[in-house]
């Protein structure tokens, strides 16, 4: 077994860069993309592009845009599983990106919150040799169903489950108490900083990563240009650095290294040396806009692209 399944959220990103601050009550001039995006989506992407021989992304799309999504997935080495539904549109995001890189977003998680117990399947694990899971699925109550679902028949196969936390919003929205009790049994968790302080209580990201990995076996803290900590059973094992990049938009960094080190792992990498991939992947996706790994041609459709 070698493959990977993802399971998360396909997402319509609109990015808009703006270089001057937002002008309330008139305009500010833009920089605007239509791409495509969701953390689990783009953690399937970069596994693919990083050398991940087999790759499926399990979620849930409106019927609108179903079919130009699945096609952005098969173009990325992605095989998809994807879910249309009727009667809600695919999830977007507003992606507002500032002169510094830093993102804010503007969600409406769509249909893609919207998945549920009956889209799984077991046989989905059959060649499998680990899950993984976009931490928004926990934030709403059917996907947190099927997500949960999802788990259980991981662990009845005995293949191991990772979780990326998603969204420091969400989750201080949730409560940390209810993330971590759902996620019991999770063997690697990939959260950044700011969720790894919100999981834990702790005013320093060394210390949460440390006491992550009392709960969670396999514990990667990313830092942003600072890097990612590894903490293993309770000790942390080591920090890696980030290559030194100009960077232009910071969204979907997370899930590069999420993405990255999963690949390493199943290549047979430590976790450290995992780690090193990811950051390197990280970096690489803070230089080009949208979340997904840099296109080696012109994207595919590219008149709807523009739409």
């Amino acid at each position: 077994m070698s493959g990977l399944l993802v399971v998360g959220d396909v997402v319509t990103d609109i990015v808009a860069r703006h270089r001057t601050p937002l002008a309330p009550a008139t305009d500010t001039a833009a920089e605007i993309r239509r791409l495509p995006g969701g953390a689990g989506a783009n953690a399937a992407c970069w596994a693919a592009r990083s050398g991940c021989a087999s790759v499926t992304l399990l979620g849930r799309v409106g019927t609108d845009e179903a079919a130009w999504h699945d096609g952005q997935l098969r173009w990325a080495g992605v095989r998809p599983l994807l879910v249309p539904d009727g009667e809600a549109g695919t999830a977007t995001v507003i992606s507002l990106v500032d002169a510094d890189a830093e993102r804010t977003f503007l969600t409406d998680s769509g249909a893609a919150l919207r998945l549920t117990p009956a889209d799984w399947s077991d046989a989905f694990l059959d060649g499998m040799a680990r899950l993984h899971l976009s931490g928004y699925l926990f934030f709403a109550e059917s996907s947190r169903a099927a997500a949960l679902r999802a788990m259980r028949g991981a662990r009845e196969a005995g293949i191991p489950v990772s979780v990326d936390p998603a969204s420091a919003g969400f989750l201080k929205q949730w409560g940390a108490e209810r993330f971590l009790a759902a996620a019991h049994g999770v063997e690697a968790l990939f959260p950044n900083a700011d969720e790894a302080l919100l999981l834990t209580g702790c005013a320093d990201p060394t210390e949460a990563a440390r006491t992550l990995s009392r709960t969670f076996p396999l514990v990667a803290v990313t830092l942003g240009a600072g890097g990612a900590l590894v903490a293993e059973a309770g000790a942390v094992t080591g920090q890696v650095p980030a290559p030194d990049v100009t960077p232009v938009d910071s969204t979907g960094a997370g899930d590069a290294f999420a993405g990255t080190f999963l690949a390493a792992l199943l290549a047979g990498a430590p976790p450290l040396e995992a780690a090193e991939a990811g950051c390197r992947a990280g970096a690489e996706a803070v230089t080009v806009v949208g979340g997904r790994p840099r296109p080696a041609g012109p994207w595919p459709d590219a008149e709807a692209r523009a739409r």
